[in-house]
């Protein structure tokens, strides 16, 4: 691990300190949440993401609650006194895992000792998953961008909901077949739109290495300024780089991201830019959240489609 990621973790352990007393006090007030005799099985998610596939696959049974709203950068999250209530009153807690919540991964290692909780990203077998040695968890944690390794987290969360509320399970099964079906025909059609990219184009340049997973899934390079955290540093040198192999290899466009400040783009774009080559922005990317609640971008297969035809119109 870097010295930058070893400071990264190290700033999260501490902030996670006093987290754990507050959770700690809380438990020992409220007891267990009501569980699904008392109505819907209270639900806990941390990012949109997986909040989306609970609700999908949860129906009538589960009331889900997400933590982090459009626009929210999971990697830099720190839960509030009012999310660490919702996190003692839970049924059941759902993350991502694969430390994609960095600072709040020793309060959720702590509340999974009390209750069932389950990181549905890490459902996705190994062989699967993109290793990042130099991220604090080994492996991207960015899964949802190929649709088809999305589909482990929702059978991981159908599961979750089981285990809870076995009386559901009939219900959870149905659900999560018909949503699994519907995420195939989504890949499938994802990577209809990609490959009407022409070859030479198909590059997307964004803020940080979120994207890895779609690249590799739906045959497109990928290029950041950053690295998989958004927590990780850049500088002139890193921006002077992409720049000239931008410029050098004429790529239409690059793209912003609606959790990260566009500053480091907009430099790289001046940067094409006096290199003689015209570069356009390409349009804004839901990368580690979700859009706007009541949005098709509000949905996990709305902000896959917004995205994917972004990209397409920008590049194509």
């Amino acid at each position: 691990m870097s010295s930058r990621d070893t400071t990264y973790t190290r700033i999260g352990l501490f902030a996670a300190m006093g987290l754990l007393l507050a959770v700690g006090a809380g438990m020992g007030c409220g007891g267990v949440a009501g569980g699904p005799d008392d109505g819907a099985v209270q639900v806990t998610a941390t990012t949109g993401m997986v909040a989306d596939a609970a609700r999908n696959v949860g129906g009538d049974r589960a009331s889900v609650t997400g933590l982090m709203g459009p626009g929210v950068d999971p990697h830099m999250y720190r839960p509030s006194q009012r999310d660490l209530q919702r996190l003692r009153e839970a049924d059941l807690l759902l993350y991502n895992g694969l430390y994609l919540e960095g600072r709040m991964a020793q309060v959720l290692e702590d509340m999974s000792q009390q209750r069932p909780t389950a990181a549905v990203a890490e459902a996705v077998p190994e062989e699967k998953r993109i290793e990042a040695g130099d991220y604090g968890g080994s492996y991207d944690p960015h899964v949802w961008f190929d649709v088809s390794l999305w589909k482990y987290a929702v059978e991981a969360v159908r599961d979750a909901l089981i285990e809870v509320d076995p009386e559901g399970r009939e219900t959870y099964e149905a659900n999560a077949e018909a949503y699994l079906a519907e995420l195939d025909a989504l890949h499938e059609e994802m990577q209809e739109k990609i490959a009407s990219i022409p070859e030479e184009n198909r590059v997307l340049v964004t803020a940080h290495d979120a994207f890895g997973y779609f690249g590799k899934a739906y045959d497109i390079e990928v290029m950041a300024l950053q690295g998989i955290s958004t927590a990780a540093e850049f500088g002139l040198r890193d921006i002077t780089d992409l720049a000239r192999t931008i410029a050098e290899r004429e790529i239409p466009a690059v793209f912003i991201e609606t959790t990260i400040n566009p500053q480091g783009v907009n430099a790289l774009i001046e940067g094409i830019r006096e290199r003689g080559h015209d570069i356009q922005e390409g349009g804004e990317l839901y990368s580690d959240a979700l859009g706007a609640e009541g949005t098709p971008e509000g949905t996990y297969t709305g902000m896959v489609r917004y995205n994917v035809e972004t990209i397409v119109e920008a590049l194509k």
